[in-house]
């Protein structure tokens, strides 16, 4: 288990996405279109990884009826699972993408409470789970405390795991020192932690080989949107610029771009080769309706463009 990639899910949801002639307010809206998939940061993850032919598992809370959905969306998909009962109902996420005006709209519940017994059966999980690299994506459910991820780190890295996280906000903050080697944060959650505006792609820069620097993280990966994504090391800078492709969804992109750089470290690609996978997978979730979906073909296509 070498290579394997342990994700974690605590707020893991059934991602519902559709497309409507126009969105207005009072009016009863039919949809097309329709795609339902197993979402979440550790869920979307574990999803490309397996997609993209990696050995993955995925920890994920799960309750009530759409937990259970959730459970049988992920064995649809293949995605080795060890799924850890709470009490509460896994949540529903909806999109809807506006053909009048091309806006997508994104409805994300809070999602469960979940208690300390159940939120401390994900570590004991991951005191257990064999893998070289952990993942933990996405947000904590209410009941969670803002430094589990710091706790989860501080486990992987007593087990000689590499710990990658995608969070923002306190737990984000409380995790940095604690043995993170692959942070990626977006422009937004990257401006929250540091407290500034970074509009100049030099200080964008900046920012992220401070926190190398300093020793917040061994990489950070700062994903842009449209202006690509840079990877911040100590031993340099890389940064792509996004590729040309339709945008049609934006959910899971940065899961997508996230699993695939994970995913061509763990296979020992260089780190500006491991850009250019993170890239293609981003730009291939973009280009489908959807919680990234796409074929290993489709990203394998995309990386000699993104190298350039």
């Amino acid at each position: 288990m070498a290579q394997r990639i342990v994700t974690l899910t605590l707020n893991p949801a059934v991602d519902m996405a559709s497309t409507a002639p126009a969105v207005r307010p009072t009016h009863k809206i039919r949809t097309f279109d329709e795609h339902v998939d197993p979402g979440g940061g550790g869920v979307n993850v574990a999803r490309v990884i397996h997609a993209l032919g990696g050995e993955t598992l995925a920890l994920v809370l799960v309750g009530g009826v759409t937990g259970h959905f959730l459970e049988e969306l992920l064995a649809d998909a293949g995605v080795p699972c060890l799924h850890l009962p709470i009490a509460g109902r896994t949540r529903v996420s909806t999109t809807v993408h506006d053909q009048a005006t091309g806006l997508e709209y994104r409805f994300v519940p809070q999602g469960p409470v979940v208690t300390q017994p159940e939120w401390r059966t994900m570590l004991a999980a991951l005191e257990q789970a064999e893998a070289s690299w952990v993942v933990a994506s996405g947000s904590l459910p209410q009941g969670v405390p803002d430094d589990f991820y710091a706790q989860a780190a501080r486990i992987a890295a007593r087990r000689g795991q590499s710990f990658v996280l995608d969070c923002s906000g306190a737990p984000l903050a409380a995790a940095l020192g604690q043995g993170i080697a692959l942070l990626k944060p977006s422009l937004s959650e990257l401006e929250q932690l540091l407290g500034g505006v970074l509009t100049d792609p030099r200080a964008q820069e900046d920012a992220a080989m401070t926190l190398v620097r300093r020793g917040d993280a061994n990489m950070v990966a700062l994903t842009l949107g449209a202006e690509g994504a840079l990877l911040a090391t100590a031993a340099g800078l890389h940064r792509m610029a996004a590729l040309p492709v339709p945008v049609r969804s934006t959910v899971g992109a940065g899961d997508a771009f996230l699993a695939a750089l994970t995913l061509a470290l763990v296979r020992g690609k260089t780190q500006q080769d491991a850009l250019a996978w993170g890239i293609a997978a981003g730009s291939a979730a973009v280009a489908r309706v959807g919680t990234a979906r796409f074929t290993r073909a489709e990203v394998e296509a995309l990386v000699p463009a993104a190298a350039r």
